[in-house]
């Protein structure tokens, strides 16, 4: 999506979006609300988002917004954003938070994957293909670390593991390119 969906409104103000932006929890709220939310909280660690309750590690301006850096209210905001993202969107965040932020990053790196108005640089097209066809390779060779001949459905675990690596090495290298586009240093 390239913005919040028509029929939506900012749980925060419950208005219609002013300069959206949307959390790694998936979630979209008014540039300005989200910062308020952070602000009446503790400066020194991201807010959690007002619906799920998680930490929000990035937020990622709409892209008509970032089009409109021209109007004063829009590029302020848009400052203070990027200032949250560069305080928390590089955090290395444990596990578990990867974990929850993978169908977030995944969405976001398809739609990129798939749009040929978007690229992204070469070396991470490349990196991304690559780990997708070692990872096939493993899980279709013959070879295996845990054999399912023997084990049978637990010998599929080694599988398991080899794909949920490749996703997160994927979204952490999105993670990155997100950061860095939206206002990271």
């Amino acid at each position: 999506m390239e913005g919040p969906p028509d029929n939506e409104v900012c749980s925060v103000c419950h208005g219609r979006f002013r300069i959206p932006c949307q959390s790694n929890c998936s979630h979209w709220f008014c540039g300005d609300c989200i910062m308020l939310v952070w602000h009446h909280g503790s400066a020194i660690q991201p807010c959690k988002c007002p619906l799920c309750r998680r930490e929000i590690t990035l937020l990622v301006p709409a892209e008509a917004c970032l089009r409109q850096r021209d109007d004063f209210d829009t590029s302020e905001i848009l400052r203070k954003v990027e200032t949250y993202n560069r305080y928390f969107g590089g955090r290395s965040s444990g596990l578990i938070q990867r974990i929850q932020d993978l169908p977030f990053f995944i969405r976001r790196l398809a739609r990129e994957l798939m749009d040929p108005q978007r690229s992204l640089p070469f070396f991470i097209r490349a990196r991304v293909y690559i780990a997708m066809a070692l990872s096939v390779v493993y899980i279709v060779s013959p070879v295996d670390f845990i054999p399912e001949a023997i084990l049978g459905i637990i010998g599929y675990l080694d599988d398991l593991i080899i794909v949920l690596m490749f996703f997160l090495h994927v979204a952490a290298l999105y993670r990155s390119v997100l950061y860095y586009r939206h206002g990271g240093s």
